[in-house]
């Protein structure tokens, strides 16, 4: 068995990386703001994407009673997320920290979308902090 991103997750991240394209090839203060953005975001989701988030694939299974011995894998990852969780909040508040300094670029180049698009981003890692992790 291989454990798997769940994969309405797994969409979402797609859909965050494509917005965040969009908000670069905007140009200008936005477009800078949202290069940093990327920058700043891309370790973090490759992070959540290879221990973080996997482990919610196995839970349907598990809350069905079903067990296999495959799935002890995921302990290897929930491990790893216990350990690098520090870090993970960490990187959150730099995310936020950029998302930050788009909205205000947004704003000032008068284009809500990106703004929007920010603030669900916001709202995306504060959902991992409360639910994910």
């Amino acid at each position: 068995m291989k454990v798997k991103i769940p994969e309405s997750l797994k969409l979402e991240h797609e859909e965050l990386h494509g917005q965040l394209e969009k908000a670069i090839k905007t140009g200008g203060k936005v477009g800078e703001a949202a290069i940093l953005v990327a920058e700043t975001l891309h370790p973090h989701f490759v992070a959540e994407e290879e221990f973080a988030i996997p482990p919610l694939g196995i839970l349907t299974e598990l809350a069905e009673g079903k067990i296999y011995d495959d799935m002890k894998e995921v302990l290897n990852m929930t491990n790893k997320l216990k350990a690098e969780l520090p870090k993970m909040l960490e990187e959150h508040k730099a995310i936020v920290s950029v998302l930050d300094r788009l909205i205000e670029a947004a704003k000032e180049e008068n284009k809500p979308e990106i703004s929007e698009f920010a603030e669900k981003l916001k709202l995306h890692a504060k959902t991992e902090e409360e639910v994910t992790y």
